[in-house]
């Protein structure tokens, strides 16, 4: 029977555990340009010595105004490529794989001046007014997301994760809560992240794992649920996505922030049912940070991954306590030896 700390493979990228590093983003001020800094750098590279088999660099965005923030990562110039490339090699002089999140915020980019969306309709009374992006500018995005994939692999990842989830530009695609659009983009909701993924999946090596994240389920009034997006995660793996990363929420003012959200493991139930569904592997996400509650998840064949969040920002060293926690072995730096000795 599988644990947490059983390895797993998934095409080219083996991962020393079934932990996962999720990527959160840091919104850090003097990361304006969008390159990572040395805060980034000491971020991730904690979690690598602290013992996470797979780490996934934060949201970073495909064009300036595509940032939650101005305070977010970027892979829209080449200016960016070295700061990750260093993080990448760090992380695995101390035996993490790493990922990165590739994104566009849409119409929830709160610092661009007029953020653009598949539809001009605002996220609520407190956000920017978006406009429309046109049938070519949408054919343009593809593009940008494919220059960002080209510069992650230049700065050596071992996965990209394309984010489809939390109510950014590709799930505002996919829904039709925001997705009005009367050309080819709005008859086929799937469309443009289709071609995302696809242009991903040319710029990346064959035996480098495609992930994409998703918003399983909407909490809100008229949103789509569990069988919906088991329809449209089935087109996006059949352009090429090896794993889902399963999350939920986003559009609308009830998210993991508020209802539901508030119990532990809440969003499992929709991690196993897109696995069962596609038969495909899936990363479980959502208030899992008790070690014993995660291991079960795996144990259970619930979920292949673990992604454990808000833990590992209160413990760089999260993943070496769930061992000790679990009594399952594993590789504790030897400057730390004697801190986990019973």
């Amino acid at each position: 029977m599988n644990d947490l700390f059983t390895p797993y493979k998934l095409k080219g990228l083996e991962m020393k555990n079934r932990i996962v590093m999720p990527p959160m983003c840091q919104y850090s001020v003097n990361a304006k340009d969008g390159i990572a800094t040395d805060f980034h750098y000491l971020h991730y590279v904690s979690r690598a010595i602290g013992g996470a088999g797979f780490i996934i660099i934060e949201m970073t965005d495909v064009e300036p105004d595509g940032r939650i923030s101005d305070f977010d990562l970027g892979l829209w110039s080449d200016d960016q490529i070295p700061a990750l490339k260093r993080i990448v090699e760090a992380c695995h002089k101390y035996g993490a794989k790493v990922g990165i999140q590739i994104a566009h915020a849409g119409r929830k980019a709160e610092d661009a001046e007029v953020p653009v969306a598949p539809s001009a309709i605002a996220f609520d009374e407190n956000y920017k007014q978006p406009r429309a992006l046109s049938t070519e500018e949408v054919r343009e995005m593809v593009e940008k997301f494919r220059k960002a994939v080209q510069r992650a692999v230049k700065a050596g990842v071992d996965a990209i994760e394309i984010h489809g989830a939390h109510g950014y530009l590709i799930h505002q695609f996919h829904s039709p809560l925001t997705n009005k659009r009367d050309d080819e983009y709005g008859e086929d909701l799937t469309k443009f992240g289709c071609e995302v993924l696809r242009a991903a999946k040319e710029e990346m090596p064959e035996d480098m794992p495609l992930i994409m994240r998703i918003s399983a389920k909407e909490y809100v009034e008229a949103g789509y649920d569990i069988e919906e997006s088991i329809e449209f995660a089935k087109k996006y793996q059949e352009e090429g996505v090896d794993i889902f990363d399963i999350s939920s929420g986003g559009e609308g003012p009830i998210g993991a922030g508020g209802r539901p959200g508030t119990h532990a493991g809440y969003q499992v139930p929709l991690a196993r049912e897109i696995k069962k569904a596609l038969n495909v592997p899936v990363i479980a996400v959502g208030r899992l940070d008790e070690p014993t509650l995660a291991n079960a998840v795996i144990g259970n064949e619930e979920a292949d991954l673990i992604a454990v969040g808000r833990g590992m920002l209160r413990n760089p060293y999260w993943a070496l306590e769930a061992s000790k926690k679990l009594n399952k072995e594993t590789e504790i730096p030897k400057q730390y030896v004697d801190g986990f000795r019973r």
